[in-house]
């Protein structure tokens, strides 16, 4: 999903070569090293990753074995041709405690497998390199890939219950995309919170999808431990925007303008 969207965004002004798991597999260490040492690129964006957060709850090895291990081949591989890494981390590393938004000074303290595993991901690239920058996104939508908006308005549904009590900023893969080839200019290092702006409950975000696509059936909001999910989330993940306004004077727009975008509205 955001691989289609930066190829659209970078594609007509960088040489951009994408790499998917039939092109070369992250956890096969040494023929990750031999795909991108071949190509030699001057920037590698990492966004590989297994994401099912439930699904990793039951399988950890596997959720390691990518979002850790893969990571830290991949920082390998760039150290080894000097290659400049971007890797697209998340909000789930924290722990959803806080009442204000994360900072990128914050302890990270994640509370399931998924946010274990990315920010040990992080911790390779921080260790392996000094070229590198690390951006925290959350609540991805967009084109090409299964997200929340698909699964809200799937046909059929005579009713949605969605979660209230979990508070997140959603971002829009274009915008996400646009932003981090702004970032490649400027030649950012170090770690990035990048979100669009503004932030809402699952179920303010459903209430918006079913209001700009005209969508009439109820919709009830439940607490998280209704749900009973395989994975714990933080109930609220809402990240700092600051720095990077204080970088690009500029902030990304508002949720609500990039969903209705989106959605054709």
């Amino acid at each position: 999903m955001l691989g289609w969207a930066l190829t659209k965004n970078l594609g007509l002004e960088y040489q951009l070569i994408g790499i998917d798991i039939e092109d070369a597999d992250i956890t096969d260490e040494i023929q990750i090293k031999e795909e991108i040492f071949n190509i030699r690129p001057d920037v590698v964006i990492h966004c590989a990753a297994y994401t099912d957060v439930d699904n990793c709850e039951k399988n950890e090895i596997l959720t390691h074995k990518v979002n850790s291990k893969g990571t830290e081949n991949v920082a390998h591989a760039c150290k080894l041709c000097q290659a400049k890494l971007l890797y697209i981390s998340t909000d789930f590393v924290f722990d959803g405690s806080k009442k204000t938004p994360y900072t990128e000074d914050d302890v990270p303290r994640p509370v399931n497998t998924y946010g274990r595993s990315k920010l040990e991901g992080e911790k390779q690239v921080q260790d392996l390199l000094e070229n590198y920058l690390i951006i925290r996104t959350s609540w991805l939508y967009g084109p090409h890939g299964q997200n929340f908006i698909d699964k809200i308005t799937a046909p059929g549904r005579e009713k949605l219950e969605v979660i209230n009590d979990q508070i997140g900023s959603p971002t829009y893969t274009m915008d996400l995309a646009q932003a981090i080839g702004k970032l490649i200019k400027k030649d950012t290092i170090g770690i990035l919170n990048v979100t669009n702006s503004g932030y809402c409950s699952w179920y303010n975000f459903a209430a918006a999808v079913l209001s700009i696509k005209k969508i009439d059936i109820p919709l009830m909001p439940i607490t998280s431990d209704k749900l009973r999910t395989p994975a714990r989330r933080p109930l609220y993940s809402v990240l700092s925007n600051d720095k990077f306004y204080q970088l690009m004077r500029e902030k990304l727009r508002p949720w609500q303008e990039a969903l209705a975008e989106y959605l054709g509205n």
